[in-house]
């Protein structure tokens, strides 16, 4: 299964990016982040250009998972459930989606395929990638039966 994560924002350096690459170098699936910025300064062509940005970034034949405070809140037992069954639907990649400060706009939400969501609590976009990282490295070791995982 191939996973990609499509980020509004760069991150270089301090602990986000620290824990981003040890879950990156424990991941057994191939992943791969695309991290897009829009050159506008105001905020309704700024997001109309993530938007842009983000559906250019998107494969036709990927299983979309775009994370929104409104979507679904999904145990890590939930989610890894999930991806199982979006192998078994013949699906090999799947592409998650983090929106900027200004969110995703209905566009993204109505192609993706799952609305995932964190919980009602707002959360910082950069702490977000590190928590689903987290999560897939999560579910990766409970469809391997690993005790990383405890219920």
């Amino acid at each position: 299964m191939k996973i990609e994560l499509i980020a509004v924002g760069r991150l270089r350096t301090g602990p986000h990016f620290e824990l981003i690459q040890d879950y990156r170098k424990r991941l057994v699936w191939p992943f791969s982040l695309t991290e897009i910025e829009s050159k506008y300064k105001d905020e309704a062509q700024g997001l109309r250009d993530e938007i842009r940005l983000i559906e250019s970034a998107l494969s036709p034949q990927a299983f979309v998972i775009a994370l929104d405070e409104r979507g679904r809140s999904l145990s890590s037992r939930e989610l890894s459930v999930k991806f199982e069954a979006i192998t078994l639907q013949g699906q090999s990649h799947i592409q998650f989606i983090i929106g900027g400060a200004n969110g995703l706009g209905e566009e993204l939400r109505a192609r993706a395929d799952l609305l995932l969501s964190f919980g009602q609590q707002t959360w910082p976009h950069m702490l977000a990638r590190v928590m689903l990282l987290e999560q897939i490295y999560r579910c990766q070791q409970i469809q391997k039966g690993h005790p990383y995982h405890r219920d």
